[in-house]
């Protein structure tokens, strides 16, 4: 599975690791367009790492929150921030 390797993913799990998001609410923290967005949303539905939870108000109302399976992603995640910050370009500059 190479989930984590395809470009926004892990920065729209971060964005989710704080709780439920409406679609919105991650388009505009992030710099992505509404289609890859969309597109890549819809691919971790699939993977069981993103729950869709659609309410029937007018207008729907839409939210997006981790399943189980996702969460787990969050020491993954956060070891890679780490990493980066060790090691990243910030760090290069130092030396």
């Amino acid at each position: 599975m190479n989930l984590l390797g395809k470009r926004w993913i892990g920065l729209i799990v971060t964005q989710l690791l704080s709780g439920k998001k409406r679609f919105s609410d991650i388009e505009n923290s992030l710099p992505i367009s509404g289609r890859l967005l969309s597109e890549r949303l819809k691919e971790l539905e699939e993977l069981g790492v993103v729950d869709r939870k659609v309410f029937p108000e007018v207008p729907v109302r839409i939210e997006y929150l981790l399943t189980d399976k996702g969460k787990e992603l969050e020491m993954v995640i956060n070891s890679i921030a780490a990493w980066a910050t060790k090691w990243g370009e910030a760090a290069e500059k130092k030396e």
